[in-house]
């Protein structure tokens, strides 16, 4: 596994630092969700000594969200007051090679599965009314992908977890409070991670992944 350079670590220990200025009055907020998550065609290259060799294709990818491991993410928001928050989110993501890739590349297994996990700093703004219940917002963030390498060939397998490179994270939504403490949200996400593993044998995989899903969820206000 790759150790988090000072470039990719500076997201989170930015938050770090906002949440440790905020004042005592702030509101926290933990929010879990779910969803259907999709991701577009990617190139990926490298080399497989052991297996295919050298390779670059253009692969399709399944996201099979409600298929174990499932789809799903956490995110503390620490609200400054009511239209600033800063928060970390971990987005448990996922993406599978499709048959027709698998056929065409040599590769018996290429997925990221267990997940692609993406860990950000995040800021998030509200846009708050008296005239209404219901809240828009949007965020955005930086940090690192650590994505769960599966990867298997005729003559090796990569089976593991593997910092990978940085990832940013952009999402736009509506909370609704059902309760004094509870809200639910309906949001827009997407990610785009830069993913370079090393492949057992002394080999390279890389590519860039964007998913888009579109969650529900439900938060936890103290």
């Amino acid at each position: 596994m790759r150790k988090i350079s000072m470039l990719l670590a500076a997201p989170i220990l930015g938050a770090a630092l906002s949440v440790a200025a905020l004042p005592a009055a702030a509101e926290f907020e933990l929010q879990a969700y779910g969803g259907f998550q999709t991701s577009p065609h990617s190139t990926v290259k490298g080399s497989d000594p052991n297996g295919v060799g050298d390779f670059n294709f253009t692969a399709g990818w399944d996201g099979k969200s409600f298929e174990a491991p499932p789809y799903w993410g956490v995110r503390g928001i620490w609200w400054r007051d009511e239209v600033l928050g800063f928060g970390v989110d971990f987005n448990h993501a996922k993406v599978y090679a499709d048959d027709e890739t698998l056929d065409e590349s040599g590769f018996e297994r290429l997925e990221f599965t267990d997940g692609l996990n993406i860990l950000t700093a995040n800021v998030f703004r509200r846009f708050p009314s008296l005239e209404r219940k219901w809240t828009p917002y949007v965020g955005g963030g930086a940090g690192v992908a650590i994505p769960h390498v599966d990867v298997e060939s005729s003559g090796s397998k990569t089976f593991g977890y593997q910092v990978t490179g940085p990832a940013v994270q952009w999402v736009a939504g509506v909370s609704y409070p059902f309760a004094e403490s509870w809200s639910v949200f309906g949001e827009y996400k997407g990610t785009y991670s830069m993913n370079k593993a090393d492949l057992k044998g002394g080999g390279k995989l890389e590519t860039n992944i964007v998913t888009n899903a579109l969650n529900l969820g439900v938060g936890f206000r103290f």
